[in-house]
Protein backbone atom coordinates (compact mmCIF):
# COMPACT_ATOMS: atom_id res chain seq x y z
CA UNK A 1 0.00 0.00 0.00
CA UNK A 2 3.12 2.43 0.93
CA UNK A 3 4.17 1.70 -2.66
CA UNK A 4 1.06 2.45 -4.68
CA UNK A 5 0.80 5.67 -2.45
CA UNK A 6 4.36 6.40 -2.99
CA UNK A 7 3.99 6.29 -6.83
CA UNK A 8 0.56 8.43 -7.09
CA UNK A 9 2.75 11.14 -5.24
CA UNK A 10 5.62 10.85 -7.54
CA UNK A 11 3.06 11.07 -10.70
CA UNK A 12 1.10 13.73 -9.21
CA UNK A 13 4.53 15.33 -9.03
CA UNK A 14 5.52 15.14 -12.73
CA UNK A 15 2.09 16.14 -13.61
CA UNK A 16 2.08 19.42 -11.91
CA UNK A 17 5.76 20.27 -12.74
CA UNK A 18 5.64 19.44 -16.33
CA UNK A 19 3.22 22.57 -16.86
CA UNK A 20 5.22 25.61 -17.99
CA UNK A 21 5.05 29.04 -16.20
CA UNK A 22 3.94 31.68 -18.55
CA UNK A 23 6.19 35.00 -17.87
CA UNK A 24 5.16 38.20 -19.04
CA UNK A 25 8.47 38.74 -21.03
CA UNK A 26 7.23 35.51 -22.60
CA UNK A 27 3.76 37.54 -24.40
CA UNK A 28 5.74 38.63 -27.20
CA UNK A 29 6.39 35.27 -28.81
CA UNK A 30 2.45 35.08 -29.38
CA UNK A 31 2.90 37.84 -32.02
CA UNK A 32 2.61 36.34 -35.63
CA UNK A 33 1.01 33.59 -37.38
CA UNK A 34 -0.28 30.03 -35.67
CA UNK A 35 -1.42 27.31 -37.61
CA UNK A 36 -3.07 24.63 -35.72
CA UNK A 37 -1.74 20.97 -35.91
CA UNK A 38 -4.11 18.68 -33.75
CA UNK A 39 -7.10 19.18 -31.27
CA UNK A 40 -6.91 16.88 -28.04
CA UNK A 41 -10.06 16.34 -26.57
CA UNK A 42 -10.97 15.82 -23.11
CA UNK A 43 -11.26 12.43 -23.61
CA UNK A 44 -7.41 12.10 -24.67
CA UNK A 45 -8.44 11.21 -28.25
CA UNK A 46 -6.91 13.93 -30.61
CA UNK A 47 -7.76 15.21 -34.45
CA UNK A 48 -4.29 16.14 -36.47
CA UNK A 49 -4.43 18.43 -38.89
CA UNK A 50 -2.78 18.67 -42.23
CA UNK A 51 -2.83 21.30 -44.38
CA UNK A 52 -5.10 24.30 -42.69
CA UNK A 53 -6.91 26.64 -45.07
CA UNK A 54 -6.33 29.58 -42.39
CA UNK A 55 -4.15 30.87 -39.84
CA UNK A 56 -4.55 32.40 -36.41
CA UNK A 57 -2.57 35.87 -36.50
CA UNK A 58 -2.05 37.51 -33.35
CA UNK A 59 -0.95 40.94 -33.05
CA UNK A 60 -0.84 42.08 -28.74
CA UNK A 61 1.54 44.70 -27.40
CA UNK A 62 3.49 45.58 -24.41
CA UNK A 63 0.02 45.98 -22.82
CA UNK A 64 -1.18 42.44 -23.37
CA UNK A 65 -3.60 43.85 -25.31
CA UNK A 66 -3.89 43.12 -28.93
CA UNK A 67 -6.59 41.42 -31.38
CA UNK A 68 -6.91 37.89 -33.00
CA UNK A 69 -7.86 37.54 -36.87
CA UNK A 70 -8.31 34.45 -38.68
CA UNK A 71 -5.74 34.63 -42.11
CA UNK A 72 -6.11 32.46 -45.33
CA UNK A 73 -2.64 32.33 -46.78
CA UNK A 74 -2.11 32.92 -50.40
CA UNK A 75 0.86 30.97 -52.26
CA UNK A 76 1.98 34.31 -53.47
CA UNK A 77 3.22 34.96 -49.56
CA UNK A 78 0.04 37.10 -49.56
CA UNK A 79 -2.99 36.77 -47.14
CA UNK A 80 -6.73 37.03 -47.88
CA UNK A 81 -8.09 39.07 -44.56
CA UNK A 82 -11.24 40.61 -43.62
CA UNK A 83 -12.69 43.38 -40.88
CA UNK A 84 -13.32 40.15 -38.70
CA UNK A 85 -11.09 40.31 -35.28
CA UNK A 86 -11.47 39.11 -32.05
CA UNK A 87 -10.44 41.63 -29.21
CA UNK A 88 -7.68 39.80 -27.00
CA UNK A 89 -6.27 40.67 -23.50
CA UNK A 90 -4.01 38.78 -21.55
CA UNK A 91 -4.84 37.96 -18.26
CA UNK A 92 -2.01 36.30 -15.34
CA UNK A 93 -3.86 35.04 -12.33
CA UNK A 94 -2.25 32.43 -9.55
CA UNK A 95 0.43 31.39 -11.70
CA UNK A 96 -1.97 30.43 -15.00
CA UNK A 97 -2.13 33.04 -18.16
CA UNK A 98 -5.44 33.67 -20.00
CA UNK A 99 -6.42 35.19 -23.14
CA UNK A 100 -9.34 36.82 -22.66
CA UNK A 101 -11.44 37.42 -25.90
CA UNK A 102 -14.09 39.53 -26.44
CA UNK A 103 -16.03 40.67 -29.71
CA UNK A 104 -19.29 42.50 -29.84
CA UNK A 105 -21.42 39.78 -29.29
CA UNK A 106 -19.57 37.51 -26.75
CA UNK A 107 -16.61 36.55 -24.18
CA UNK A 108 -14.42 33.71 -23.41
CA UNK A 109 -11.13 32.97 -22.33
CA UNK A 110 -8.76 30.45 -23.35
CA UNK A 111 -5.74 29.06 -20.74
CA UNK A 112 -2.43 29.03 -22.37
CA UNK A 113 -0.45 25.72 -21.77
CA UNK A 114 2.28 25.86 -23.47
CA UNK A 115 3.97 29.08 -24.93
CA UNK A 116 7.57 29.05 -26.89
CA UNK A 117 8.70 30.74 -29.98
CA UNK A 118 7.58 27.67 -32.20
CA UNK A 119 4.32 26.28 -29.86
CA UNK A 120 1.65 27.52 -28.59
CA UNK A 121 -1.12 25.42 -26.68
CA UNK A 122 -4.43 26.48 -25.21
CA UNK A 123 -6.97 24.79 -23.42
CA UNK A 124 -11.06 26.23 -24.03
CA UNK A 125 -13.97 25.67 -21.60
CA UNK A 126 -14.48 22.69 -23.22
CA UNK A 127 -11.53 21.18 -22.12
CA UNK A 128 -10.02 21.35 -25.84
CA UNK A 129 -6.83 21.42 -26.40
CA UNK A 130 -5.23 23.53 -29.33
CA UNK A 131 -2.03 22.72 -30.57
CA UNK A 132 -0.46 24.99 -32.48
CA UNK A 133 2.92 25.70 -34.91
CA UNK A 134 4.68 28.85 -35.57
CA UNK A 135 4.07 29.56 -39.60
CA UNK A 136 4.18 32.16 -41.56
CA UNK A 137 3.64 33.09 -45.29
CA UNK A 138 3.83 30.54 -48.25
CA UNK A 139 5.62 31.55 -51.33
CA UNK A 140 5.41 29.21 -54.24
CA UNK A 141 7.38 30.00 -57.70
CA UNK A 142 9.54 27.95 -60.12
CA UNK A 143 7.10 25.53 -60.41
CA UNK A 144 6.63 24.67 -56.54
CA UNK A 145 10.24 25.25 -55.29
CA UNK A 146 9.56 26.90 -52.03
CA UNK A 147 11.49 30.30 -51.71
CA UNK A 148 13.14 31.50 -48.85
Amino acid sequence: MKKVFGILIVVVLLMTSCKQKIEPADIAKINGYWEIKKVVFEDGNDKKYGVNESFDYFQIDKNNIGIRKKVMPQLDGTFLVNDTFENVKIRFADDQTFLDYSTPYMKWSEEVLALTATELVVLNSEKKEYHYKKTGPIKLDDYGKKTK
